[in-house]
Parts: structure tokens; C-alpha cells; sequence
């Protein structure tokens, strides 16, 4: 008896080879069969006729770190065909965490619905079985967290001493699973490490056969210099690596581009083994918090607050150069409020029209962050930073592959009002955009894009591919249908041309509708 046959569909398996038609038979949570099954017995059969049958999509660059325990449903995900996410990308997550308080700032999403009541990657990870994810987890140890374990003095390079904690803490973490590490260069907690100290802990790392991901240290004028950095590092240390959503801002040298991914292109000539990522959406977000130093979080809300009433804290804070102060370099007509609970009035407006009269875009920045100093990272704010046909480039080069940059969200529930740009329609509009419309990418090929490649980048062996013997993480979806429905005005909408989603044989979805089962696992590198 089978458990469950997806039958009457057009396999498209994730390897990049032509489509064919067969039925998929899932026992025990893997892959039985592939073929023609119209004579076995099953359980439960889902009609796929005139549907693609992929593997299930996996997000190489999340940030639900928070958001999966918050509502562990991932609605968004899954109605795009979102069955992995990797998480702990740059250098921002939920483990290790030592005074909850001081780690707030460092987790995307972060919400007081939940406490926080682990400190280690593998009681994090304990934390996330027991919400039964829809969606499998895989993870990155993040470098944030380890600064803001071991370090005391933010604007200066670890110690030595410190060095060794973070150490103790990243092998403690790969040692649970986690499947690498990764870096956060232009955020404040990590902005002083020196190249050094990530050669030493990304050895580590190649010890244990995982991945570096970097956010690197510039995106915008020394954007080609930082993406030097992050491959002299992992070269140093010997470390497969991975450089996240490649393209640099506007406010850099016109053919930075071009140069960065040429970087990337010699040390894969040369033997590395490397890759890079980017997002499929024209705008950078993150929280306007981002604009203040480390240390203007030191001592709690009051202290916060104090320091963003006082305008000589203020005109030292704004010398700290930030990613925040990146995004300005393009202009701050291009920089917009995109979330605030407490100045709805303002959101959509650019930081170039909130500049009060007498004051400047950090002054409007400030007075956003002190209007929430309860959770100084709920303000959001979107850069408008790329154009199509430099993504379709990207896109296109066989190094790459696609990512949200994006937390799990719900329409409903426990995160319902709540927006992160590309949640609801990162994978949807890229195969609508660039497959269905443009086209830039056989189906076949695109398909390669979100599931096999990703796979292989991350480690995870036993998924990414329709075939015998794998995890049962399937997609059926309407070639013609699929898109996204979300906007940059309105983001938060299911996107919809995805019927049936299977994830280690559960049925999350089917007929185009959520049925509650959750069948995700924490995947842990072995």
C-alpha cells in the first residue's frame, strides 16, 4: 500500500533534464515510486493532471528565524511552493543567545508574543520541533550572535579571548547541525571584525564540511572590494562560500556588478568552490533601527530613548556610517518608510520628504525609532536599489541562485498585519516574471534554480530532486496560473497557481488550499 500518489502530472525533477510524465508514490515520508502507478493501491492519490510536479522549493536565504515559532504555518511560503528554509543569514538569528535583551536588535522578526527561553543552536532547535514547522529548517550559526555573546567593545575587533568564545560557540552550534556559518559586515555588531578573526572561525567551519554565507561589508562604493574580502577568507581558510544577494546598491561605481560577479567567477576558475545569491525583488529592506550604532542600544529602552532625545548623541550618531547610511548614498528620495506601527501617517513616504524642517533623513530616522523605542525593530524601511535587467543577469549566471531575504509570514494569526517585502511572492514572481513572461529560464531551468542547485550549495542531500528513495517534498503547480499577488503597496497577500504542496509526505496543501497538516523537520548536516 502506497501512502500517497501524485498522479497525472508533467515531472519537472530539479536535475535541469526535460520534463516527462509520471506519477509520484510517497510511503513512509520519501519517495517510492516514479512512474506509472494507475494500478497501485494508495491511501491517498492528488490529481496533478496538467499541473507541474517539481520538488519542493528551498529558500537558500531566510530570515524566519523568529517568525516559524511565532506562527509555525509559514502560509506564505507554502503557497509558493516554499517546503525549506535555510536561516541564520547574515550574521542575524536566534542562537546562541545568552541576555535576551541584548540579541532583540539581532533577530528579524522578533516579536514580545514569545519568549525567549533557550541559549543554545540545539535548544533552539529543540524550540522548533516542538512548533512543528510546515516548512523544513535547515540553519546557519550567525556571527551576530556570537559577537554579541563574546564581545564587549562593539567598534573594535574581537580579542583574543573573545575569539575563543565565539569558537567554543560556532563548534557548539555546528556540532547540533547547523549546516554553516554566516556573516553580517554592514550591520553594527559585526562592522569592526577583522579579517582574521573570520579566517579562524570559518576554519572552523570547513572542519566540519559546512558553508560560509556573507552579507559582506559594503554594498554600495567598495561593494567589489568586500566580495575580495569575503573570497580571500574563505580561501584562507579553505571553506566552501557563499556570497549573498551579490548585486551592490546604487551609489557605487557603475560597473560594480559586473566586477563583483567577475570576483566570484575567477575564484571559481581557480578551484573554490563558491557561489552567490540574490533576492528577486527591486528593493533592499530592513529595520530602521539599523541606522544606530551597537552601542546605543547598551542599557535598555530608557537608555535608548535618552540617547535619541539628546542632539549631541545625536550628531555623533549620525557619523556612524551604516546600512542605513548605504541606502541614503543613493539618494534619500529612494529610501521610504515601509513599516511603523506608531506613524502609519508616514509610511510610504520617502526619508527625503519626513526630513524635518531644520533637520535632515537621520532626524526623521530617529524620531521613528523613538516613536517604538518599546521594539526598536519594528520600523522598516525599503531602498529602491535594482533594476529588472541587472537581476535577470544575475539570475541568469549558472553561479547563481535565488533567495527572499524574507521572513515566513500569515494572513491570519499570531503575525497577521505584519509585512516583510518578497515573504509573500518572492519564488511566484520570479517564475511569472522571467519564466512565463519574459522568458528567461526554461521551466526546467528554473526549476533547477529553486530546488536542486540550492540543495547542493546548502548540503542537504535528500532533497531538491524527484527521484526514488529522496525526502517527499513535492510541488504541483499551474504553469499558467502561478504568480504573485502581493505589491510593494500592499505585500501581504497569498500568491496563488500552486494546488498541491507535500512536505516529508504530509499534505500541507492540496487543491489550492491550506489544510493545517505541518510535516516539516529541522534538518540537521551530518
Amino acid at each position: 500500500m502506497i501512502d500517497l500518489i501524485v498522479e497525472g502530472g508533467t515531472v519537472v525533477d530539479g536535475t535541469g533534464a526535460a520534463r516527462y510524465r509520471a506519477d509520484i508514490g510517497i510511503v513512509g515520508g520519501r519517495i517510492e515510486a516514479v512512474g506509472d502507478l494507475s494500478g497501485a493501491e494508495a491511501a491517498r492519490r492528488l490529481d496533478a493532471t496538467g499541473l507541474f510536479v517539481t520538488p519542493g522549493f528551498i529558500d537558500i536565504h531566510s530570515h524566519s528565524d523568529f517568525t516559524l515559532l511565532v506562527d509555525p504555518r509559514a502560509q506564505s511560503s507554502i503557497v509558493q511552493g516554499v517546503t525549506t528554509e535555510v536561516i541564520g543569514n547574515c550574521g542575524h538569528g536566534c542562537a546562541p543567545i545568552t541576555d535576551p535583551e541584548r540579541f532583540k536588535v539581532n533577530i528579524y522578526g522578533y516579536t514580545p508574543l514569545l519568549d525567549i527561553d533557550w541559549t543554545t543552536t540545539a535548544g533552539y532547535f529543540q524550540k522548533l520541533e516542538q512548533a512543528r514547522t510546515a516548512v523544513n529548517v535547515a540553519a546557519l550559526v550567525p556571527n551576530g550572535n556570537l559577537r554579541l555573546a563574546a564581545a564587549h567593545d562593539f567598534e573594535q575587533p574581537s580579542t583574543p579571548d573573545e575569539l575563543a568564545h565565539m569558537v567554543r560557540l560556532l563548534e557548539e552550534g555546528l556540532d547540533a547541525g547547523a549546516f554553516g556559518y554566516s556573516t553580517g559586515l554592514e550591520y553594527p555588531a559585526e562592522r569592526a571584525c577583522s579579517e582574521e578573526e573570520m579566517v579562524a572561525l570559518c576554519r572552523v567551519v570547513a572542519r566540519a564540511g559546512g558553508l560560509y554565507a556573507t552579507h559582506e561589508r559594503n554594498k554600495e562604493v567598495y561593494a567589489v572590494e568586500a566580495v575580495e574580502e569575503g573570497i580571500r577568507v574563505a580561501e584562507a581558510a579553505g571553506v566552501r562560500l557563499q556570497l549573498s544577494h551579490i548585486i551592490p546598491r546604487r551609489g557605487g561605481p557603475p560597473d560594480s556588478r559586473k566586477r563583483a560577479i567577475e570576483a566570484a567567477e575567477r575564484a571559481h576558475e581557480r578551484g573554490m568552490d563558491v557561489g552567490f545569491d540574490q533576492h528577486t525583488r527591486l528593493h533592499g529592506i530592513t529595520n530602521v533601527s539599523a541606522a544606530l550604532p551597537a552601542w546605543a542600544f547598551e542599557g535598555g529602552t530608557d537608555a535608548l530613548a535618552a540617547r535619541l532625545r539628546d542632539p549631541a548623541t545625536r550628531a555623533e550618531m549620525k557619523r556612524y556610517e551604516s546600512l542605513i547610511s548605504s541606502f541614503g548614498l543613493g539618494g534619500w528620495d529612494r529610501v521610504y518608510l515601509f513599516k511603523s506601527d506608531a506613524s502609519p501617517e508616514m509610511v510610504g513616504k520617502s526619508f527625503a520628504e519626513l526630513a524635518p524642517p531644520g533637520g535632515d533623513a537621520f532626524d526623521a530616522i530617529f524620531d521613528i525609532v523613538l516613536a517604538e523605542v518599546d521594539d526598536p525593530q519594528g520600523p522598516m524601511c525599503v531602498c529602491h536599489s535594482y533594476e529588472e535587467d541587472e537581476l535577470r543577469a544575475t539570475f541568469e549566471h549558472p553561479l547563481c541562485t535565488l533567495e527572499s531575504d524574507a521572513t515566513a509570514l500569515g494572513v491570519d494569526g499570531p503575525l497577521a498585519g505584519t509585512d516583510f517585502l518578497g515573504a509573500y511572492t518572492w519564488a511566484a514572481w520570479f517564475l511569472r516574471r522571467f519564466v512565463r513572461e519574459t522568458p528567461a529560464f526554461t521551466w526546467e531551468q528554473a526549476i533547477n534554480k529553486l530546488t536542486a542547485m540550492p540543495a547542493e550549495r546548502v548540503g542537504i542531500r535528500d532533497r531538491g530532486r524527484i527521484a526514488r528513495g529522496l525526502r517527499a517534498d513535492v510541488v504541483a503547480l499551474d504553469r499558467e496560473g502561478v504568480r504573485e499577488r502581493g505589491t510593494l503597496e500592499s505585500p501581504s497577500v497569498l500568491a496563488e497557481g500552486v494546488s498541491h504542496v507535500v512536505v516529508n509526505g504530509v499534505v500541507t496543501m492540496a487543491d489550492g488550499r491550506l489544510t493545517g497538516s505541518r510535516g516539516g523537520q529541522v534538518l540537521r548536516r551530518s
